[in-house]
């Protein structure tokens, strides 16, 4: 059974910092490129950054571009993606999402799992 499981949210105040990480298990991770979305209320879920299988290719939504970042451990089975400067509008709930073979794709449908989400609440 395959299982992705967030860890890492919480309530940070405006400027600072968190890093979620996702766990992965049941599937050969370093076959999967891994993603991280994000899903506020009332709206629909979004990308935020993708990394592909090896690690060797990134992408991220413009909007996080310079403060967040992805990485990966396959050696862990697990896909961390640093936060920093966060802004409230980065309130909402994140979800990390796998994907085989893919490359970094910003879209929903290149992932195959998802997991259950962690939230962000940023404080002004």
């Amino acid at each position: 059974q395959v299982q992705l499981v967030e860890s890492g949210g919480g309530l940070v105040q405006a400027g600072g910092s968190l890093r979620l990480s996702c766990a992965a298990s049941g599937l050969a991770f370093s076959s999967y490129a891994t993603g991280w979305f994000r899903q506020a209320p009332g709206k629909e879920r979004e990308f935020v950054a993708a990394i592909n299988w090896s690690g060797s290719s990134y992408h991220y939504a413009d909007s996080e571009k310079g403060r967040f970042t992805i990485s990966r451990d396959n050696a862990k089975n697990t896909v961390y993606l640093q936060m920093n400067s966060l802004k409230p509008e980065d309130t909402a709930v994140y979800y990390c999402a796998a994907g085989f073979k893919g490359a970094s794709s910003p879209y929903k449908g290149a992932y195959d799992y998802w997991g259950q989400g962690t939230q962000v609440t940023v404080s002004s």
